[in-house]
């Protein structure tokens, strides 16, 4: 698998895992708190809202990214480009086809 896959890949599965804690964080506000045994925020959300934020960002970013590392051609998709077989005689100078 090449280096541009792996990529891909883990632009998609950051992009999925942004999506996730976008969905569940003002489903299960306090998850935080749970998952980690601490409350930062002492109780008033605004850790949550400050995930909410920057998974939101982070999601478009690597939806972004990956979009673009799907656009891009890849070398190998650059080498297999059909070429031209035709002949061409070049003692004589140049032979246009």
């Amino acid at each position: 698998m090449g280096r541009a896959r792996k990529r891909l890949r883990l632009e998609v599965g950051l992009a999925i895992l942004s999506v996730l804690l976008f969905v569940a964080t003002p489903l299960w506000p306090e998850w935080i708190e749970i998952v980690f045994g601490v409350d930062p925020d002492y109780g008033n959300g605004s850790i949550e809202w400050l995930i909410m934020e920057l998974t939101a960002i982070s999601a478009v970013v690597a939806i972004f990214l990956a979009r673009a590392e799907l656009a891009a051609p890849s070398v190998q998709t650059r080498l297999r480009q059909p070429h031209d077989d035709r002949e061409v005689d070049l003692s004589s100078g140049f032979d246009p086809p």
